[in-house]
């Protein structure tokens, strides 16, 4: 499912991409924090997620890819990608297949990998990470979720029980081949797009060292942070909107 809200202006529009097991859903609560400011979004699911029900043993990060171009090349106005988590990973390879239509990169504690490496490649050896001590894949090995009894904790800890286990039955299993698949990035293409990072300070998913380390490792614009754990399109909905209004700002993006 793809949301988009119903305004009209020079501004740019945010395209979010959501992070593993969930759903364009997810960002609702964004969604409803940047309309406020008079700012359109777009939300779409990816293949495998939310209302699409493709089955993991086909997808390839390429669907992904394919997926937010398709919503791009139907946008007249200037875009700004939003990745959470592994959605950093496709809105990097986004970047570098449309560099003419986005203008900037967003990270929220995402994943922000140079050209050559995987997901898979950057948790190799990462033992701090309450998600990812807590993987469980499929029998068949095509799919992966968090254990039951470490979703909320290893997720979403600053989010009520009660608002998780609301939205729980949403979450889907996580295709696996997309997560192991290498990035492909020119310093041509994605290489002159601006970057910027949201880190999650309490987040128990992607280490705070961790986030640290990839800004370190490939240069952004500007870092913003928030006390928030993993799950910040819940738990801070308004301070991201904040940040992705002060990008715009700060930089003159528009039409």
């Amino acid at each position: 499912m793809t949301t988009v809200s119903s305004m009209s202006n020079d501004k740019p529009v945010f395209l979010c991409i959501h992070s593993a097991w969930m759903g364009g859903w997810s960002w609702q609560y964004v969604t409803e924090a940047l309309r406020a400011k008079g700012y359109d979004s777009l939300t779409p699911d990816l293949p495998g997620h939310g209302v699409d029900k493709t089955r993991a043993e086909v997808l390839r990060l390429s669907d992904y890819v394919q997926c937010i171009t398709s919503i791009i090349d139907k946008t007249e106005r200037p875009v700004i990608l939003v990745g959470h988590s592994f959605g950093g990973i496709v809105a990097s390879q986004v970047a570098e297949a449309r560099p003419e239509k986005v203008q900037a990169l967003v990270y929220l504690c995402a994943f922000m990998l140079p050209s050559g490496l995987s997901f898979m490649d950057a948790i190799e050896g990462v033992d701090d990470s309450l998600v990812l001590d807590n993987l469980r894949f499929s029998d068949d090995g095509s799919s992966v979720t968090i254990a039951e009894e470490f979703m909320h904790p290893a997720v979403a800890h600053d989010v009520p029980e009660e608002n998780f286990l609301a939205v729980k039955p949403m979450l889907v299993a996580e295709p696996t081949q997309p997560l192991a698949e290498s990035l492909v990035l020119t310093d041509r293409n994605f290489g002159q797009i601006k970057r910027f990072y949201i880190e999650c300070t309490e987040d128990r998913a992607i280490p705070l060292r961790l986030q640290r380390q990839m800004c370190e490792n490939l240069s952004v614009d500007h870092v913003y942070q928030l006390e928030s754990s993993h799950a910040a399109v819940f738990s801070k909905p308004s301070d991201i909107a904040a940040s992705l209004e002060d990008i715009v700002i700060r930089n003159a993006f528009g039409g």
